[in-house]
């Protein structure tokens, strides 16, 4: 066990130097302003617009929009189904009086982890995980590692372990610089804010039999918490790849590629059910959580769970399998 510590320690001061783990904070501490200045120029534009900061006025002024878009005969069906969903859990929100764009950096980083579980946090987790094993072989430190009497699997277990650290400390530094820096625009109150959870999609209709209020600070802890469990899956992937691919170019691009195509085909072929079974399109596990409905059908938080965990074991089981009987010395 003291061995293992020790070799995670070491991983993770290996990567320190490397200095990845600085540009993925510097990465979000310089973007995280620059959404907060963007939300804050759409509230005010959304104001003028209407002539009011009432959120009950923009809140309807939204559900009519949604139902002007709904007589378009030029959207497809499967976004029509996407708007009227929306248009029932907006209506829900107005008859119970719950405004779900209270201002604040608790709301601001409940949107923001929302928004960037499926693409802008797994890109920074790829950052720090395409080169955690093929970065070795491109040093040639590989032979030294290897020459010490240690089993492979140790020293990969080593790095797995000392990646999930990172991938946690990615999760809680966004959250915590997404509320200190939002929160000099918006202020730092509504952590106590009542908000919705619950929403079900059952045969085009939303479902709110199961709906209930939480503690805005628990419900950002449950989207972190999900939020972390994506995270994990794509690191678990780029851990595959770089065991696969010695390049780290090579790994990087795969991923990333990997990961904008798994956005794009949700967006592009949502009656393509096949697509559900994919790693990348089960990404947005915060949708369950928000009531936001799925692009495409018979998708449910379970399902989506159980498609990243065996996405994951699986590519830990090739990792492993091929870093201890390949000749990786070669």
């Amino acid at each position: 066990m003291r061995n293992l510590i020790g070799l995670i320690y070491n991983e993770l001061l290996k990567t320190v130097k490397k200095k990845r783990v600085l540009v993925v904070l510097l990465i979000i501490a310089v973007l995280i302003p620059v959404f907060t200045y963007a939300q804050y120029r759409t509230v005010q534009t959304t104001i003028q617009q209407m002539g009011t900061s009432d959120w009950r006025s923009i809140l309807q002024q939204q559900i009519i929009d949604n139902q002007n878009r709904l007589s378009s005969s030029r959207m497809p069906e499967e976004w029509k189904k996407l708007v009227r969903l929306n248009i029932q859990q907006q209506q829900y929100y107005l008859d119970h009086d719950i405004n779900p764009m209270s201002p604040g950096a608790p709301t601001f980083v409940r949107k923001f982890i929302e928004e960037s579980i499926s693409l802008f946090l797994p890109l920074l987790v790829v950052v720090v995980a395409a080169d955690i094993v093929s970065s070795e072989h491109s040093a040639g430190t590989i032979k030294l590692l290897l020459t010490r009497p240690i089993r492979r699997w140790r020293i990969l277990l080593s790095k797995y372990l000392a990646l999930l650290l990172l991938v946690s400390l990615i999760v809680v530094a966004t959250a915590i610089l997404g509320t200190l820096l939002s929160g000099i625009i918006f202020g730092y109150g509504g952590w106590e804010l009542p908000v919705f959870t619950g929403f079900q999609e059952v045969n085009g209709e939303m479902v709110t039999d199961r709906v209930h209020l939480v503690p805005q600070w628990q419900y950002i802890l449950m989207g972190c918490g999900l939020a972390w469990f994506s995270c994990t899956a794509v690191a678990t992937l780029s851990f595959m790849v770089s065991v696969l691919v010695r390049s780290t170019a090579a790994g990087m691009g795969i991923m990333m590629a990997s990961l904008i195509s798994g956005n794009l085909l949700t967006q592009a072929a949502p009656s393509w059910t096949a697509l559900k079974y994919l790693a990348f399109t089960n990404l947005r596990l915060t949708d369950y959580l928000s009531g936001t409905p799925t692009m495409i059908e018979g998708m449910t938080l379970p399902f989506s769970l159980a498609v990243l965990g065996i996405w994951s074991l699986a590519s830990l089981a090739v990792a492993f399998t091929v870093f201890v009987k390949r000749d990786v010395l070669a």
